[in-house]
């Protein structure tokens, strides 16, 4: 029989396995961009748990292993920052990722102080797979911005 995954606050003490699954998820959107150096690779652990502290972040866990990610914090505009949605690439294409965009939302959006008004992500040009998501769950392009020769970030963004 199948274990099923729970979706859930993180707590501290998934830093550590947060950061390992950080690192394996972003291989390929580095190696889609020929930048290794891309601040996901190269955040810290004290980094990646300052900024827990100061958000909200979910994991789905599979058993005791942490198989997937998000994060996010509202600004004193009332618009919810969401980032760094992973998931490990045995999950992929099982909806999990579109599972833990809406939880988080709905965080933001219900039970989260302050209160989002809006929702606010980004990605890279060439992160289709993202981009397509995004644009399902109902956000659109609001700016892009070049940050490299090879990397050009897409803002998308929702009403709450």
């Amino acid at each position: 029989m199948g274990m099923s995954v729970t979706i859930s606050a993180a707590s501290a003490q998934d830093a550590e396995q947060i950061l390992k699954l950080q690192y394996l998820c972003y291989q390929s959107e580095a190696e889609l961009y020929g930048d290794y150096s891309i601040e996901p690779l190269t955040q810290t652990l004290d980094d990646l748990r300052a900024e827990l502290d100061r958000g909200h972040a979910l994991v789905a866990r599979l058993g005791g292993e942490v198989v997937a990610s998000v994060r996010g914090e509202v600004d004193a505009t009332g618009t919810a920052h969401i980032a760094k949605l992973i998931v490990h690439p045995r999950m992929r294409r099982h909806g999990l990722g579109g599972r833990l965009l809406d939880a988080i939302e709905q965080h933001f959006a219900d039970g989260g102080a302050p209160h989002a008004k809006r929702f606010q992500l980004f990605t890279g040009h060439r992160s289709e797979r993202n981009l397509s998501l995004y644009r399902k769950k109902g956000y659109e392009a609001v700016a892009t911005r070049q940050v490299g020769p090879r990397l050009t970030l897409i803002t998308l963004e929702k009403a709450a």
